[in-house]
Formats: structure tokens, sequence, C-alpha cells
């Protein structure tokens, strides 16, 4: 596959995982021990961390962007274990992390060997 293939598949992933995150915490199921302020200041921070160099493919950034989607997946496979009621937004999450993963290593890799 071409390298430009794995950028889309890698920004698919960020903007997935950003909107199901805005999403599940404001309107599907926001939380009712803490504020959605800080909730979602604590969710999408990490993800918005390397977003310009992702959004410019830079490698480092990339590579970053892959790590931290990681912690993503972490969290979608603790929800979907822990919280019935929640299972669907945590395997969207657990898609959309691995698809975020995926395509930012899979990109890094493809311009290392070239």
């Amino acid at each position: 596959m071409k390298r430009i293939y794995y950028y889309y598949a890698a920004v698919t992933g960020f903007f997935g995982l950003f909107i199901l995150l805005m999403a599940w915490n404001t309107v599907l199921a926001p939380s009712t021990r803490f504020p959605v302020a800080l909730v979602l200041l604590v969710a999408v921070t990490p993800l918005l961390l390397p977003m310009q160099g992702l959004l410019h493919g830079k490698l480092k950034s990339c590579t970053w962007m892959s790590y931290v989607s990681l912690l993503y997946f972490t969290h979608g496979v603790a929800e979907a274990y822990a919280n019935p009621a929640e299972r669907y937004y945590a395997l969207a999450e657990i898609a959309l992390s691995l698809l975020l993963c995926f395509g930012a290593g899979l990109y890094v890799y493809k311009a290392d060997k070239h």
C-alpha cells in the first residue's frame, strides 16, 4: 500500500476518536460525578498535544500520536469490561484508537523505508 493511505487512516482515526470523546462525555453519557469540562480536559488534552504535527505529516508527531493512542486503547478496554451500559462507545474507542495507532505507526515505518 502507498504511504499516504496510512496517513489517511491515522487522520481518520484521530478525528473519529476526537469526535467520539467529545460526544461521549457531553451528549451520550456525561459524567454525574465530575464536571463535564474537567472530564473533557483530562480525556481530550493528550490527543491534542501532537495534533498539529500529525496534521502536517511530521514523523516525530506521528510516532508520539501512535503512543498516545494506546492510552485510549487501554481506557476503551477497561470501560468495555467494567461498564456494560457504555460498552459500544468503548468498543468504538478501541477500534478508532487502533486505527490511529496502526495508521500513524505504518506511516512512519513506510517513510523510514524510502
